[in-house]
């Protein structure tokens, strides 16, 4: 199916598959710091929307300011940078107890969303929104059991995925509206941009131009990689759902990302799933094809 005929749900579907594997993606990045991924990846991003700012109206991003600072600094970097510390934490294997922030970001989205758009929550989807919540949840932790336990670190991870869920959560209302007034490209060109200026802004702060770690060849590779994947080319699929999905569809449909997450680690990884976490992956999948049936219930309404 061509990806113009995709409707804005499915397409925040795809994107968040592709998300599913950054945490594979990654992990040949472990020897870098997480600041110094970041800025790279946001850097090798930037070329390649280099032909996006050649079509922006500037005049009506100085009326954004305040939500582009806000999405470049959260979402951007500091988003970002959090979740890629809590992989680092755990060393990538096992990366479960990252997929917490999973768990908590719909709130903080569909929170934002609430007080940023005045986006109305009918019974029905905070039933439906709800239920695949609970699901997620069990997806995710085996029994309903959060063992903080396992490794030294799982406890730091956890924390910075907390960080990056409420980053991503709000983000996502901010970048709503920069796109009710931008095209979906251009709204990711300025993201990729700004979070890149941001990002050397720290690192010259932190270390200095002497401080810059160079990536070698495989590492610029592996950025390339995740611009063509996970990165640049996800995000670009993602705004160009969320431009007609209302943010309280598309936080729950991003619950695929820690669902394939889980798959993803059980067959690579050889981890084991339990019965609690095939039925509530069932669950899952049936709550979040409710909530994005409510988006088309609505146009057909209207």
């Amino acid at each position: 199916m061509k990806i113009h005929k995709l409707t804005g749900p499915s397409l925040i579907g795809v994107a968040a598959a592709l998300w599913a594997f950054d945490g594979l993606v990654r992990r040949s990045l472990f020897v870098l710091d997480p600041l110094t991924i970041v800025f790279f990846e946001h850097l090798v991003g930037t070329i390649f929307l280099a032909p996006y700012f050649l079509q922006i109206d500037w005049e009506k991003v100085k009326k954004l300011a305040g939500p582009l600072l806000f999405v470049a600094l959260f979402s951007g970097l500091l988003g970002t940078l959090w979740f890629t510390a809590a992989l680092l934490a755990v060393q990538f294997i096992p990366f479960s107890v990252v997929f917490l922030l999973q768990k908590l970001q719909p709130i903080f989205a569909i929170a934002s969303a609430r007080i940023l758009l005045g986006e109305k929550m009918s019974n029905k989807y905070l039933k439906w929104a709800g239920l695949a919540l609970v699901a997620a949840y069990f997806v995710t932790f085996p029994g309903g059991v959060v063992s903080l336990a396992q490794q030294g670190n799982n406890i730091i991870a956890a924390l910075y995925a907390l960080g990056a869920a409420f980053a991503w959560g709000v983000s996502t209302s901010f970048s709503k509206k920069m796109l009710n007034t931008l095209p979906s490209q251009q709204v990711t060109a300025i993201r990729f941009g700004a979070t890149s200026i941001l990002a050397f802004a720290v690192l010259l702060m932190a270390d200095g131009f002497g401080g810059i770690t160079i990536p070698d060849i495989s590492q610029w590779a592996r950025f390339i990689f995740i611009a063509l994947s996970t990165g640049m080319v996800a995000l670009l699929i993602y705004y160009r759902g969320l431009k007609s999905t209302p943010v309280k569809v598309s936080t729950i449909m991003e619950l695929l990302f820690p669902l394939l997450a889980i798959l993803i680690d059980a067959v690579v990884y050889q981890t084991h799933l339990v019965f609690s976490q095939y039925a509530a992956a069932g669950v899952l999948l049936f709550a979040i094809y409710r909530v994005a049936q409510s988006v088309q219930d609505r146009k057909k309404v209207a």
